[in-house]
């Protein structure tokens, strides 16, 4: 009885690892902002060292790219 046991837990791990052969990776739902998007940020703190902080979304100016021939 343990013997078949054993072979019916080695045989679910085996269909379980078939099903599945790439590890779950766990990724945030919310996309990182682009380049253009920066944010403006005031904190000030508050008691036991805990902070309010409060962001404002602007938007950047692009970089500008000076090139001369020579």
């Amino acid at each position: 009885m343990r013997r078949l046991n054993l072979l019916a837990a080695l045989l679910l791990t085996g269909a379980a690892g078939a099903c599945a052969p790439n590890p779950i990776i766990a990724r945030d739902p919310v996309p990182a902002p682009g380049p253009e998007v920066g944010y403006v940020c005031d904190s000030r703190p508050l008691v036991l060292n805990a902070f309010d902080t409060k962001c404002d979304p602007v938007a950047r100016e692009p970089q500008v790219v000076l090139r001369s021939k020579g």
